[in-house]
């Protein structure tokens, strides 16, 4: 079986919450794969790299002052449809627009702090897993796939 992967950051606010591990409890009770994580402290050029869609953006300059505040967790999660699942694990961008039992659903308010970051695509997220990770993930399968998957 071919999996996706995707990638997952736990923004400042969630590190310094110490929401890391709630985060990654709700992607492995899913049954998706942690196959990378590091805490960084990223540079505002790998930023601007990553939210350089956004950089044209009024909010763009407070987004780098707070993104570059304090250490990130960057993950590579892998899994059957997992982008997509995983962008309904972290729940809306905007936490007031988030369902109950989702990440930014229980845990947060406002947009500017909203734990966590999740690709929005599979093409995406291979761009930003090679941008975080260029030293590439190591891959395995797991004994108890036949578990999760048909």
């Amino acid at each position: 079986m071919v999996h996706e992967r995707t990638y997952i950051m736990v923004k400042p606010d969630g590190v310094e919450r110490g929401l890391v591990g709630e985060i990654i409890k709700r992607f492995e009770n899913k049954g998706f794969q942690l196959i990378a994580l590091e805490l960084k402290t990223p540079t505002r050029q790998l930023l601007e790299q990553h939210y350089a869609d956004l950089s044209s953006k009024p909010f763009f300059g407070g987004l780098m002052n707070y993104m570059t505040s304090g250490p990130v967790v960057a993950m590579v999660w892998s899994g059957k449809g997992v982008v997509k699942s995983g962008r309904v694990l972290l729940g809306e961008t905007n936490p007031l627009a988030s369902l109950p039992g989702t990440i930014r659903g229980d845990f947060c308010i406002d947009v500017g702090r909203n734990l966590c970051h999740g690709s929005d695509s599979v093409e995406n997220a291979e761009k930003e897993i090679a941008l975080w990770f260029p030293h590439g993930v190591i891959s395995h399968t797991r004994v108890m796939e036949k578990l999760i998957y048909e």
